[in-house]
């Protein structure tokens, strides 16, 4: 590279890019931290030469600058980088560079994560040549009707920005566009630049100024006079208010201000999914999760609130229960949202443009004197008190060879410190936490649930470590998520990367059962069993021959299995222990009974049942359809 007298440095595309995301700064009041601090690769034939050779030159002439990080699957890196900008609060992410044709789309499925959950994620997607010198390409797929389309424009609907760099002039208006979108709180998500393999490794005079540190403010919007004082009027009104506190808490970092807000108020509170960690589990207001997953305290009161307080949540079908969760007639709703696209959902009433730190302050000033009665006061705590004891009979040792997944969270709950993450993605484990994972860390739940992408867990939670060196992650999963993505074991190994998973072996998809015995489908496809050649189905009793413990200890990971006895929770637990004293990653291999449930939290979820039917089993499940969802509302405004 040299450096000509109009303050130009001649570089490839590639190595101005790199470059540039070496030197982005995320501000967020008086945190600064570096918005890219890695790049994931895969290379192939189109960004070795391009991306790849970028990071190989900056390894050499400024070590340290930009790290490069393997992986080994495309869809995984990016899984790691979301789950890296959770635990940073959506300052920082890494960015991930894929290949041409399949490399890249393998990013779809954790581009569309990273939207779904409102985190940041950068793809770089290396693209087919923009000249078609050589059309078509190794890997390039050809649409007759538009000769332009490559794999790449599959990213358009799953990413809030989305740009190709056909000529290297574009790279500096496109590079400043997408920090942008990552840092800012209502447009975050997948951003992805397609880099056409010719393009990322031509030359262009880059003006030295975009290779200089660069700071991106992140925006804390104040609440609106008027729409602040209607959202206080309404909850002064109310005799039986009730917060639903979703990620927007985390992200804003307003948990102490919730905290001191439901304390001086009484208001009760129930979590999201993505506001799991909003208050520690013992707090006197919260009540757990709400919701199709919720516990039977936080429903119950859903159920009768009168003013229902919205405070960085996108209201999921799950959080709810499919417009069902909340039944007082009159119901009125405060939504506070960074983001009005969320503010407004469901025809909510009182809408908060403006973020969840700024707007808890703002209501904790305007209802200083504000306290809930005494008679709710003392059915919060009843509905407190009789959900913790359930909770707790949950977590009692069965003594059963095959233990339910209740007990098996409870022996985890018990090992874990206070600070150590709890990661999960998909399955029956993301419900049963929502109800019974005692929560006594603002990061220390990590359940992805917005897209609850099966395979999420383990490269998740070796983004979490990554995020959190300091914090011991304890990753849960079954054994159908397990086989769909666990080749990320071999970067936790590679790296030393020390995480501890939890495989809970049932044979089968526990959750998709369970559902699939609701709707009446009497959980057809969801065991693994050797198919019946004469029924071509695998419905059957012979469970397949799978060592998945072998197949962890195969990578290098420290294994530890857990004989199906009746000691098996004491054997989870002295594992656990084991475990956590390691330096090295290690699995626990557990088998489990899938027909042992968690306490019911009178959630619903809305999942359509065949009208007419021959069977049974789907009519008895239709007409048990039709008497849940008489109770839905049109809005929830």
């Amino acid at each position: 590279m040299t450096t000509s007298p109009a303050q130009t440095i001649r570089m490839t595309v590639g190595q101005a890019l790199v470059e540039f995301l070496a030197n982005q700064w995320t501000v967020d009041g008086d945190v600064r931290e570096r918005t890219i601090p890695g790049i994931f690769g895969i290379f192939g034939h189109g960004n070795v030469a391009g991306v790849g050779q970028a990071l190989k030159q900056l390894h050499e002439t400024k070590p340290g600058l930009m790290p490069y990080l393997q992986a080994r699957n495309e869809q995984a890196m990016v899984h790691e980088a979301v789950a890296y900008a959770r635990m940073h609060r959506r300052r920082a992410t890494y960015a991930s560079t894929a290949s041409v044709g399949p490399g890249a789309a393998n990013m779809l499925t954790a581009a569309a994560l990273a939207t779904t959950n409102r985190l940041p994620a950068l793809l770089l997607a290396s693209d087919t040549f923009a000249t078609r010198v050589s059309d078509p390409v190794l890997q390039q797929i050809e649409m007759p009707h538009d000769t332009s389309i490559s794999v790449n424009d599959a990213f358009r609907p799953l990413s809030r920005f989305f740009d190709r760099v056909v000529r290297p002039e574009q790279l500096f208006s496109i590079a400043l566009s997408a920090m942008r979108v990552l840092t800012d709180p209502v447009e975050t998500g997948a951003v992805t630049i397609a880099l056409p393999e010719d393009v990322q490794a031509e030359a262009i005079d880059v003006p030295v100024e975009f290779l200089r540190p660069r700071e991106w403010h992140v925006r804390r919007p104040v609440p609106e006079k008027g729409p602040l004082e209607r959202a206080i009027a309404a909850i002064r009104g109310a005799e039986r208010p009730f917060i639903v506190a979703g990620g927007g808490i985390l992200y804003s970092g307003a948990e102490e201000q919730l905290r001191a807000f439901a304390a001086a108020t009484g208001i009760p509170v129930g979590t999201t999914q993505a506001g799991g960690g909003a208050l520690d589990w013992d707090h006197p207001q919260y009540l757990g999760g709400v919701g199709a997953t919720g516990s039977l305290a936080a429903n119950d009161l859903a159920a009768e609130a009168d003013v229902v307080i919205g405070i960085g949540t996108r209201y999921s079908d799950f959080t709810t229960a499919s417009r069902t969760a909340f039944q007082d007639p009159d119901v009125t709703f405060v939504n506070i949202n960074v983001a009005s696209f969320d503010a407004y959902k469901h025809g909510s009433q009182l809408p908060i443009i403006a973020d969840a730190r700024e707007s808890i302050d703002a209501l904790s000033h305007g209802l200083s004197e504000f306290a809930v009665s005494s008679d709710y006061a003392a059915r919060i705590a009843s509905e407190k008190a009789a959900w913790d004891d359930l909770v707790d009979e949950a977590f009692l040792p069965s003594g059963l060879a095959l233990p339910g997944q209740p007990e098996i969270i409870g022996a985890v709950q018990a090992a874990s410190d206070p600070t150590d993450v709890v990661v999960q993605a998909a399955g029956s484990l993301p419900g049963d936490l929502h109800k019974l994972w005692r929560t006594r860390d603002a990061l220390g739940y990590h359940v992805e649930y917005a897209f609850s992408c099966m395979g999420y867990e383990i490269a998740g939670g070796i983004g979490v470590r990554r995020g959190a060196p300091d914090r011991d992650v304890i990753i849960m999963v079954g054994d159908g998520s397990y086989l769909m993505l666990h080749t990320e074991l071999v970067t936790a190994v590679a790296e030393g990367i020390k995480v501890i998973v939890v495989l809970i072996q049932n044979h089968g998809y526990a959750s998709i059962g369970h559902l699939s015995e609701t709707v009446g489908s009497e959980r057809f496809g969801t065991l693994y069993r050797k198919q019946d050649k004469a029924t071509l189905d695998f419905q059957g009793s012979e469970i397949l021959p799978v060592d998945l413990a072998m197949n962890a200890r195969s990578y290098g990971v420290d294994v530890i299995e857990i004989e199906p006895t009746t000691n098996a929770i004491a054997d989870l637990s002295a594992a656990l222990a084991t475990a956590k004293a390691s330096e090295t990653s290690t699995l626990i291999h557990i088998n489990s009974d899938p027909l042992v449930y968690a306490p019911d939290g009178a959630g619903w979820w809305d999942v359509p049942v065949a009208q007419v039917s021959t069977l049974p089993s789907t009519q008895k499940a239709y007409d048990d359809y039709l008497v849940e969802q008489a109770k839905q509302r049109p809005l929830l405004g």
